[in-house]
């Protein structure tokens, strides 16, 4: 395996996770700074009150992108096992 076959392995890794859990993270992180600012304006410092509206949005989004990020991961993990044959012969 040369060099330049491990850098396009760890850089498709990298996409993949970031194509995989991205969308959940920044959907998460919006709903956070959403109920922060909320809760700023209304003086309101409940710790749990970001937890649950986080839970049902992150839910939400793995119904609706479940499907294309298990895609996602199912080519990411063909191609490694494609390369694996390849490389045996």
């Amino acid at each position: 395996m040369t060099m330049f076959q491990l850098q396009e392995i760890m850089r498709d890794a990298v996409i993949t996770g970031f194509a995989t859990g991205g969308p959940i993270l920044l959907v998460s992180i919006g709903v956070g700074l959403i109920i922060a600012v909320f809760q700023a304006a209304t003086s309101i410092n409940e710790q749990t009150l970001t937890f649950v509206p986080k839970i049902v949005v992150m839910a939400l989004m793995l119904i609706l992108f479940g499907s294309f990020m298990l895609q996602q991961l199912a080519d990411f993990t063909v191609r490694i096992f494609r390369i694996m044959a390849e490389m045996t012969g």
